[in-house]
């Protein structure tokens, strides 16, 4: 074979990061309620399915607290599975 060098790319390091903040903890949640259904349906995008933490801006703990809380509300009634534009 012959003497290939890999290189790898680095990706471009840019200070634009923004600073992180816990949704819920700055409003003051300590539950999340699955019969807020105005509040989940802010948290899930036009198709019904549950936003990620990189976007709804939780910790991992919440994030998994808002998937249960959406279930349980689809489950009951209180939102839809899908919606349909």
């Amino acid at each position: 074979m012959a003497d290939k060098k890999v290189r790898y790319l680095k990706s471009i390091e840019v200070d634009t990061k923004e600073d992180r903040y816990c949704r819920f903890r700055k409003k003051g949640f300590k539950y999340i309620d699955y019969k807020d259904a105005d509040f989940l349906l802010m948290l899930c995008n036009p198709q019904g399915k549950i936003l990620p933490r990189r976007l709804t801006g939780v910790t991992a703990k919440q994030q998994r607290q808002l998937a249960r809380a959406v279930k349980q509300a689809r489950i009951l009634g209180f939102l839809q599975f899908l919606y349909k534009e």
